[in-house]
């Protein structure tokens, strides 16, 4: 399964990220960092929708961003 941690701490909530992602599961949390900025998350129900297509992290000017890509599945011969 393919899942994104954000670095809370360095995200300063610009929200790019929720513009690129083709499975729309980023959103703006309501927690606020230490710097005063409402974070980006992914809710728990929605992470098994990460597709690891690391578009989210590729956009992040402050590189919040880390993508976990899960293993394909072996197609059988």
């Amino acid at each position: 399964m393919s899942r994104i941690t954000v670095s809370e701490e360095r995200c300063k909530g610009c929200l790019l990220c929720t513009q690129v992602c083709p499975a729309e599961i980023i959103r703006q949390s309501e927690r606020i960092n230490q710097h005063g900025y409402k974070v980006a998350e992914v809710p728990a129900e929605d992470m098994a929708k990460c597709t690891g297509c690391a578009s989210c992290a590729t956009i992040c000017p402050d590189v919040a961003i880390e993508v976990w890509r899960g293993k394909k599945p072996k197609k059988a011969a």
